[in-house]
């Protein structure tokens, strides 16, 4: 595998996914709320619930939940099939690349696509705390929230990529992505919700059941860093601290990135094996 060749397909795609709009619609929504955010938090410092950082990085994770997946999922969902259905596929394919270079370059592109979109909304909701009176609490935890953030973005890459390669047009991939966004989403808390309510589910059956949705993960992972306990999700949470409280830091950035690398290696698997790619 050619490094060089990778990084030129990787750089193809980064401007691709510059130039697509969709992508910057999404873009410019999350850095308009992240702003907003930023503005009405800091606004309400010191009268209720979090302050400063805290106030804020809670803001941005229910932002992070609802447009970050979104993002991954659409330019994921969009790649090998749009070009596929573009016909620019088969012009890649024929030049001397290996589907191994033409895969991990797509991925590399986006996954930076989505790094930079992140890292204009956090930095300006940054740069306004750091403007802000007293500054930011804690930079070091702000960042990790952003990183944290990123390796969301890049598990819906995954599953977008999915979609795409077991799809023959743009449209249909799309399509499926929406609908995973709407599962992943409104089927977190809700789905968790109603599953205690109707069967009882023991405190420990539901926290594993909520490390299955990465968004779920994802979130864990933020309130962990933010309030260092998870007490607010309720009975899950709080078994969660007492029986994982030392290992929780590394189980759910493991989780995330297995949400990672198992969707990517079966889109490869597929689109390795795709007579028709």
């Amino acid at each position: 595998m050619s490094i060089a060749t990778v990084w030129l397909l990787a750089q193809k795609e980064l401007r691709d996914a510059l130039r697509n709009r969709w992508f910057l619609l999404y873009t410019v929504a999350f850095v308009a709320l992240a702003l907003g955010l930023s503005y009405l938090a800091l606004a309400g410092a010191g009268m209720a619930g979090f302050a400063g950082f805290g106030r804020t990085a809670a803001s941005l994770i229910n932002l992070v939940l609802l447009i970050v997946p979104l993002m991954g999922l659409t330019v994921g969902a969009q790649s090998l099939a749009g070009e596929h259905e573009r016909g620019t596929l088969s012009y890649l394919l024929a030049q001397p690349a290996g589907r191994a270079e033409i895969f991990l370059g797509k991925f590399i592109g986006l996954a930076l696509s989505l790094l930079a979109a992140l890292a204009l909304g956090f930095g300006i909701s940054g740069l306004v705390m750091a403007a802000s009176e007293g500054g930011p609490a804690d930079p070091a935890a702000y960042l990790h929230l952003a990183w944290l953030a990123w390796l969301l973005s890049l598990t819906m890459l995954s599953v977008g990529l999915l979609i795409s390669a077991l799809s023959r047009r743009a449209s249909v991939a799309v399509g499926v992505g929406l609908f995973f966004w709407l599962v992943f989403v409104f089927l977190g808390d809700l789905g968790m919700m109603g599953t205690v309510m109707v069967m009882r589910v023991p405190a420990d059956a539901l926290f594993w059941i909520a490390l299955a949705n990465p968004l779920q993960v994802f979130k864990m992972a933020a309130i962990l860093d933010i309030r260092a306990t998870l007490d607010v999700l309720g009975p899950a949470g709080i078994y969660a601290i007492q029986r994982h409280g030392d290992w929780l830091g590394l189980l759910f950035p493991a989780i995330l990135a297995v949400w990672v690398l198992s969707p990517a290696l079966v889109a490869y698997g597929r689109f390795a094996a795709r007579g028709d790619f």
